[in-house]
């Protein structure tokens, strides 16, 4: 019995490291959009931060979760402001060092820290909705809920974590890189909105739309698709920055 017990826990632990390091991209890919017109120490220094946000609220987040089951505007908050974001880029024609200048490190950090508190609430429920169903064990309870539960969401954290610290560094060099994929990027960035919306909507004190759709199959192989569709038509529509261009600057 303590082996089958092990090896479902076992497994769950797998899937969940999966989803986290699939959420975390997300969260990865909008902090390195929101702090790549900083300076490159302070771009370090901004996504420093993020990360310390990010683990701060994910790990706060699983202690008032039975808490955020209700509150359903966290969320609609988080969505609203991704969907914000990648319109205000996409259809406002921007002058980039009038942006740069615009743009303070202490704004960029409040909104890293607004994206990581709507990215933090999407993961832990997602973790929870996974562990849920587990068995519970004989560790004791652990912020409301079972002790390995609790460490099993812990541990899935944590690979999110480390997914964001190296998958921001890349999006940051790789939107240098090539300039021009920054629009496909807002648009992954409004879709990222799109997806915490319709988990707004299809939360329980909402209920516009049915939570089956939204954690079903097709919804996630929609999501998913887009996802695909809009990284490779940026990737094969944008142009890498000639290297004299970065000299000269």
């Amino acid at each position: 019995m303590e082996l089958s017990l092990l090896l479902e826990y076992g497994w769950v632990l797998i899937m969940l490291i999966l989803l986290e390091g699939l959420l975390s991209a997300d969260n990865a890919l909008v902090l390195a959009i929101i702090a790549k017109h900083l300076p490159e120490e302070q771009q370090k220094k901004a996504i420093n931060i993020g990360l310390l946000l990010a683990f701060i609220f994910r790990i706060g987040a699983i202690f008032i979760i039975s808490f955020l089951f209700h509150v359903w505007q966290v969320q609609a908050i988080g969505a609203a402001y991704l969907i914000f974001i990648a319109l205000k880029h996409l259809l406002k024609r921007h002058d980039e060092e009038k942006e740069k200048i615009g743009k303070s490190y202490r704004m960029t950090v409040a909104q890293i820290a607004l994206a990581d508190i709507a990215f933090a609430v999407d993961s832990i429920l997602a973790a929870v909705a996974l562990v849920i169903d587990l068995p519970d064990t004989p560790m004791g309870d652990i912020g409301g809920m079972d002790g390995a539960k609790f460490i099993v969401i812990i541990i899935g954290a944590i690979a999110g974590l480390i997914v964001i610290r190296y998958a921001a560094g890349f999006f940051v060099k790789l939107l240098t890189k090539r300039p021009s994929l920054e629009k496909a990027a807002m648009l992954l960035v409004g879709w990222v909105g799109v997806k915490l919306l319709m988990h707004t909507l299809a939360h329980p004190s909402v209920h516009i739309v049915s939570h089956d759709f939204v954690e079903g199959v097709i919804w996630k192989s929609i999501f998913w698709s887009v996802m695909l569709l809009i990284a490779l038509g940026g990737w094969f529509l944008s142009k890498e920055k000639p290297e004299e261009t970065n000299e000269e600057k």
